[in-house]
C-alpha cells in the first residue's frame, strides 16, 4: 500500500530529474506576493506573471521571461492615479491591491483584482472594490486600460472562460462572515454580474481564498489557498464534472505546503497553474524565506515548482526549496521588450537630464505632484526632493496623509545587498528638518537613518539639554515596529562630525547577514571615513503582507519650513541570495 501511494511521487521525481533542468527559488525575490502566471505562445513563447502590490504605486507589476529563470519587469498595470483614485485614501498597510489574476484570451490580456479597504468593518458592503483591466500590449504600462468595476462582496477574484464563452469569476467573501469560495458570471466588458453561488468550502482549514479554476480531461479543477498566509498556509484542490459543483476534494490535500517542516521556505501557498511550450505543468506560489530568528523582512516572494498532471488524475506538486529540478526548458536571453530591468538587477541611477524614473521606483500611495524632480537647473544629475510635513510614520502610522509623504524607493530583492545615495544636507536649517534613507515595510515598520537639525546637547533621552537656539546636524537612527509590541525608539543619535559639516554625505543601508540591517554614513569625498551609525533588526520588519523597500525621504516631521534637498548617485548592489541555511530541510 505504501509503495502504491508513493508511485506518483516517484514517477514525478524520475521525470523531472531525468530532464536535468535546474533553477533557483524565488524566481521573483522580494515583495512579489500572490503570483498569477500564464504562458502565451502567441507572443513568442513568453511567460508573464502578475503579483500583489497593496499600497505602493505604481501597482501590479508584470514580469516576463522566456525560460522561467530570467524575469524582467515589463510594465505596471496601475500606473495612473486616475485609474483608481480610491487607492490614495485607503488606510492600513494591509489595504490596497490584493491578489491579481492574469489571463490571456484571443489577443487580450485580462487582469482581475480587488481594492480592499481593510480598515472598514468586515461586513461592510464597500470594503471590497473588484474590477478588471485589459491590454493588448503587456510591455507598455500606458496600454493598460482603466478598470471595469463589478459587484462582488469579497476578494481574490479570478476569471475563467467556459467552453460556451461565459466568464465565471470565483472569489472569497469576507471569510470571517461567510467562509468559502463563491462564483458568479461576469461580463468583463460592462461589469454586469449574475447570481452568486457557493461552490466549495475547502478542506476545513481557515481562510479558504485565492481560487483559480482550470478545465482538464472533462473536469473543472478548483485550486485554492487555505490556512491563512502564515505558517499554516497551503494549497488545496478539488474537482467537479460541472462548474457549479459539487466539488470533490483531492484525498492528498494539501497538495502544496511546507507547514510543520523546518524548511527555509515557509508559508507556501496561494498557487496558480500554467503549462509551458511542451505542455508540462508548473505552479507558482508565494513563500517567505524565514531566518533562524523567525524574521523575513523581504516579505512574501514568488516561487516556482514543477507539477505532474497525468490524464484524469490529480496534479502532484513538488515541494518548494531553494535549489529545484524542473521540466526541461532551454536557457534563453531575457525578454527584450518592456520598460524595466531584470528583477534581481543591481542598479546605479545618476538622474540624467531628460530621464524618467525607472518602473521599479515606487511610492507609498500616490506621489504628490512637484515633490520629485530630476535634474533641475543648477542641480543636474540629481533628484530634487520637496519635503513633506509627514514623516514615514505619519500622524498615526496607518492613515493616508492629505499632503502626502515624500518617499521614493525600490524593492529589496537580494538577501545581501548595499544601498547607498549621496545627500546634500545644506538646505536643512530649522529644527526637525530631516533627509535620509530608510528600509521601509509600511508606516508602522521601518528603520530610518536621517540627517536632522537639532539643538546642541540633544540626546536619546531628552529632546534637548541646551537652551541655545543654534542648531546643528545630527545623524539619527529611528526604528518603528509593532513586533512584538509597538515601539518608536531613537536607536542612535550622534552629531555629524564637524569635519564632515558642509560636505555632501554618503549614506548607506547594507545587509551582510540574515537578521540585521546596518545603517552607515560618511563624507562623500572621503569614503574611507564611512562608519556605522546604528542597526535595524529584521524581525522588526516581519509583519503583514508587504516586503522591504529601500529609499530616500525628506520631512519636516510635522513642523514648518518646507525645504528642497538633492539626492545623487543612487546605487543598489546585490551581494547574493541565500536560498538555504544549515539545519533547514
Amino acid at each position: 500500500m505504501l509503495l502504491k501511494c508513493l508511485l506518483p511521487f516517484l514517477s514525478l521525481a524520475l521525470k523531472v530529474l531525468g530532464h536535468n533542468s535546474t533553477y533557483q527559488n524565488p524566481i521573483l525575490p522580494g515583495f512579489h506576493p500572490d503570483p498569477s502566471c500564464i504562458f502565451v505562445p502567441e507572443l513568442d513563447d513568453t511567460f508573464f506573471c502578475a503579483s500583489s502590490s497593496f499600497l505602493v504605486f505604481p501597482r501590479i507589476p508584470i514580469h516576463a521571461s522566456k525560460d522561467l529563470r530570467k524575469w524582467k519587469l515589463v510594465s505596471n498595470v496601475l500606473n495612473r492615479p486616475a485609474q483608481l483614485p480610491g487607492l490614495n485614501t485607503a488606510k492600513r498597510a494591509t489595504s490596497g491591491i490584493w491578489a491579481p489574476t492574469l489571463r490571456y484570451r484571443n489577443g487580450t490580456f485580462h487582469l482581475v483584482t480587488t481594492l480592499v479597504y481593510d480598515d472598514y468593518a468586515i461586513n461592510a458592503t464597500n470594503r471590497f472594490d473588484n474590477f478588471a483591466f485589459t491590454s493588448k500590449d503587456p510591455y507598455s504600462s500606458a496600454a493598460w486600460s482603466d478598470p471595469v468595476h463589478f459587484d462582488f462582496p469579497g476578494y481574490d477574484t479570478s476569471p475563467f472562460w467556459d467552453e460556451d464563452g461565459t466568464v465565471y469569476v470565483t472569489g472569497t467573501h469576507a471569510w470571517q462572515v461567510d467562509p468559502g469560495i463563491k462564483m458568479l458570471p461576469v461580463d468583463l466588458k460592462t461589469g454586469e454580474v449574475g447570481e452568486t453561488i457557493s461552490i466549495w468550502n475547502g478542506t476545513g482549514a481557515s481562510s479558504p481564498e485565492g481560487p483559480h479554476i482550470y478545465r482538464k480531461d472533462g473536469y473543472y479543477y478548483l485550486l485554492i489557498a487555505e490556512g491563512g498566509t502564515g505558517s499554516g498556509h497551503r494549497a488545496t484542490i478539488a474537482r467537479a464534472k460541472n462548474i457549479s459543483g459539487p466539488y470533490e476534494s483531492d484525498p492528498a490535500n494539501p497538495v502544496l505546503t511546507n507547514s510543520n517542516t523546518t524548511a527555509y521556505f515557509q508559508n507556501v501557498g496561494h498557487a496558480d497553474l500554467f503549462q509551458d511550450r511542451n505542455e508540462n505543468w508548473w505552479a507558482v506560489a508565494l513563500s517567505v524565506r524565514q531566518g533562524p530568528d523567525g524574521s523575513y523582512p523581504m516579505g512574501r516572494e514568488t516561487v516556482l515548482t514543477p507539477v505532474t498532471w497525468e490524464e484524469g488524475e490529480w496534479p502532484i506538486f513538488t515541494n518548494v526549496s531553494g535549489h529545484m529540478h524542473g521540466w526541461h526548458l532551454d536557457s534563453a536571453p531575457p525578454v527584450r521588450q518592456g520598460e524595466g530591468s531584470l528583477v534581481d538587477s543591481s542598479v546605479q541611477i545618476n538622474f540624467e537630464p531628460g530621464s524618467v524614473f525607472p518602473p521599479e521606483f515606487v511610492h507609498w500611495r500616490f506621489p504628490t505632484n512637484g515633490s520629485y524632480t530630476i535634474s533641475t537647473p543648477g542641480h543636474e544629475y540629481a533628484l530634487q526632493l520637496k519635503s513633506s510635513s509627514a514623516n514615514l510614520t505619519g500622524s498615526d502610522g496607518r492613515s493616508a496623509e492629505p499632503a502626502g509623504q515624500t518617499f521614493i524607493a525600490r524593492r529589496q530583492v537580494h538577501s545581501l545587498f548595499k544601498f547607498s545615495v549621496t545627500l546634500d544636507p545644506s538646505s536643512l536649517e530649522m529644527e526637525e528638518q530631516e533627509v535620509g534613507v530608510a528600509v521601509f515595510l509600511d508606516q508602522l515598520h521601518h528603520y530610518d537613518l536621517g540627517i536632522v537639525m537639532l539643538p546642541p546637547g540633544t540626546s536619546n533621552i531628552t529632546s534637548r539639554t541646551s537652551n541655545t537656539t543654534a542648531l546643528i546636524p545630527y545623524f539619527r537612527v529611528r526604528g518603528i515596529t509593532t513586533v512584538p509590541a509597538f515601539v518608536s525608539p531613537t536607536l542612535a543619535l550622534t552629531p555629524v562630525p564637524s569635519a564632515w559639516v558642509g560636505d555632501s554625505l554618503n549614506v548607506q543601508i547594507t545587509a551582510s547577514n540574515l537578521t540585521h540591517y546596518a545603517l552607515s554614513a560618511g563624507p562623500a569625498s572621503r569614503p574611507y571615513e564611512q562608519k556605522i551609525i546604528g542597526y535595524g533588526n529584521g524581525l522588526g520588519l516581519t509583519w503583514g503582507f508587504t516586503g522591504a523597500l529601500l529609499g530616500v525621504y525628506a520631512t519636516t516631521n510635522g513642523g514648518a519650513g518646507e525645504f528642497d534637498t538633492y539626492v545623487k548617485n543612487w546605487t543598489y548592489t546585490g551581494h547574493g541570495q541565500i536560498v538555504e541555511i544549515p539545519g533547514a530541510s
